[in-house]
Formats: C-alpha cells, sequence, structure tokens
C-alpha cells in the first residue's frame, strides 16, 4: 500500500505582532479585555503593502522543503489553499512553481474552500499520490485577510490575520494519512461571506467579509466533533488513540468546545490562535509546523487536522506523523 506521509513543514508569519492594544491605537473600537475574552486572540501578523499571498507561499514552502530534505524540482504536485489569491489568474499554486524554480512541468492548482481550505488540499494531495500518478506534493495555505476586512466592523476586523503554512507530503510505505473526509452545503453561505464579485473593472457588491458571528459557532462546533469523529472511526481508532489534535485556529471557544465534545483533554490540543488569530487556510499547517518543530508532535504519533470555513466547507484528516 502507498501512503501519503509528512516529510517536512513549514510556515511564515509576516511582519511584527499586532496586539489588540495596537489595534486600539489604530482606531478600532474595542479593547485587549473584549477581543481575549471571546475570542482568546491576543495578537496578528499583518502583510505589509505589496506582500502577496505567493511571497508568503514560497518562504513557508522553502522551509517545508529544507525540512523534508529534498529539492524544490523533487516537487511533481503543488496545491495551494487560498481564498485571497495573488490574481483572478494563473493560479497562486503556477506562481508558486515559478518562483520555486520548479520545472518539471508538474501539476500546479489552487483550492478555494475558505479555512477548510488547507485540509481539502492535504485530501487532494493525497489521493493523487496514493493513485501513483505522483510522489511528491507541496501543499499550501496562504492567506492575505488583512485585504478583506471592513476595520469599522470590530466583531469581524479583530479575528483575522495574514501567514503561509506548508508542508510536503511524500509516498512512503510507513504509514501516513490514515482517513480524510470532506463535506460542504453551500445553504449556509451567507452567515460567512465576503459577498463582492469583480466584473468589467469594477468590484460589484461588498467586497468585505461578512459574518454571524453566533451563526458560525453553532455550526462549527458541530461539524467540526462530527468530522473529527468521521475520520477516527475511518482510521480504525478511538478519540483516546489519537494524540493530538489540530483544529482549525479560528476562536478559543470554538476549539474548547471541539476538544470537550471529542472527550480529547486541553493538553492534547494545539492552540496557537492567541499569536496570530483567524488565518484561514493558513491556521492549521500554522499550528502543525510550530508543534513539530517545538517538539510536541513526534514521529509515528496520531494527529487530527480539522478545519471548518465560509461555504460551508468542512473537513478532517487523520494522519500519522
Amino acid at each position: 500500500m502507498i501512503y501519503a506521509r509528512i516529510a517536512g513543514t513549514g510556515s511564515f508569519l509576516p511582519g511584527s505582532p499586532v496586539t489588540n492594544d495596537d489595534l486600539v491605537a489604530r482606531g478600532v473600537q474595542t479593547s485587549d479585555d473584549w477581543i481575549t475574552t471571546r475570542t482568546g486572540i491576543r495578537a496578528r501578523h499583518f502583510a505589509p503593502e505589496g506582500m502577496t499571498a505567493s511571497d508568503m507561499a514560497e518562504t513557508a514552502a522553502r522551509r517545508a522543503i529544507e525540512a523534508a530534505g529534498c529539492a524544490a524540482d523533487d516537487i511533481d504536485l503543488i496545491v495551494v489553499a487560498t481564498s485571497t489569491p495573488d490574481y483572478i489568474f494563473p493560479s497562486t499554486a503556477a506562481l508558486l512553481q515559478s518562483r520555486l524554480g520548479i520545472r518539471n512541468e508538474g501539476a500546479a492548482f489552487d483550492v478555494q474552500a475558505v479555512c477548510s481550505g488547507f485540509v481539502y488540499a492535504m485530501s487532494i494531495a493525497e489521493k493523487f499520490i496514493r493513485s501513483g500518478s505522483h510522489r511528491r506534493a507541496l501543499v499550501v495555505g496562504a492567506e492575505v485577510f488583512s485585504r478583506i476586512l471592513d476595520w469599522n466592523d470590530r466583531g469581524t476586523c479583530v479575528l483575522f490575520g495574514d501567514g503561509a503554512g506548508a508542508i510536503v507530503l511524500e509516498a512512503s510505505e510507513a504509514p501516513g494519512i490514515l482517513a480524510s473526509a470532506l463535506h460542504a452545503d453551500g445553504s449556509h453561505h451567507p452567515i460567512l461571506c465576503v459577498p463582492g464579485t469583480v466584473a468589467s473593472g469594477k468590484v460589484l457588491g461588498d467586497p468585505f467579509l461578512r459574518m454571524d458571528g453566533q451563526a458560525v459557532f453553532k455550526f462549527a462546533v458541530k461539524v467540526l466533533a462530527d468530522v473529527a469523529r468521521e475520520v477516527i472511526d475511518g482510521g480504525g481508532l478511538s478519540a483516546a488513540d489519537v494524540d493530538w489534535l489540530i483544529p482549525h485556529q479560528a476562536n478559543i471557544r470554538i476549539i474548547n468546545a471541539t476538544g470537550k465534545k471529542l472527550g480529547v483533554p486541553d493538553e492534547r490540543v494545539i492552540v496557537t490562535v492567541d499569536r496570530h488569530g483567524n488565518t484561514s487556510a493558513a491556521s492549521i499547517p500554522l499550528a502543525l509546523d510550530l508543534a513539530i518543530r517545538d517538539g510536541r508532535i513526534q514521529r509515528g504519533q496520531r494527529v487530527v487536522l480539522e478545519g471548518v470555513g465560509g461555504g460551508f466547507t468542512w473537513g478532517a484528516v487523520l494522519l500519522q506523523y
């Protein structure tokens, strides 16, 4: 059996942390206590003017490739999860392929599933590898959500940040990804969306992120617990067999509620939302890379990654690292 196994991880956060007090100083009508109490977020990072998703993706990708001990040209598949691409087209993945100097004409494409994007991209890449058509995939989540925030809406602008995370998946006889599940229900799209579009050289509609926070919370807690159980069951395991849970880093209340519903103790849940906020498709690989590099996640341990995002989309991956 061919497995898709994580060979290396990398991440990137732009600039210096922007604290809650920094947002207040910039004129956002909020407070550190209001933000931390409701979300657990203490800081986030914003890309400077001119920095794009592919800029951040390149740095994260190079770090993942280095950690994997391979060359860039060994990558024969690139999947980038982003809702904030550099261009309408070509894809950010194609731009990243060029920037990395990869000339082997392997496949490169983007996935748009918002905050579930990385899980979607990882699951897709795994199927390419298990089919035998590709040997080594670069999977990236990269976002510049600061460009689509309404700074007069304190209910959303304090939540999000920019960043990128990446993994190299490679074909292996040793166990890697053990199970995955992807879902969507488009009927829920009004509770989290950016309802604008570009046509005839103009932005039509609302170009900013809009969210019904209470509705998102209720939906997210339910589907994250359900999809985690789905992949755990699919891998023939129980929640007690899972060493680490890495949920999408959106809100500490959602993270805590999900862990509680699954029966996973707090000490086995990776939390990074406090230091970079909600980075959408980048949040899971950012948390994964941190926990691997600081030594918490060890080879052979079982990890559940799970995300939920606008669409609505949700999904999970069970893997043995």
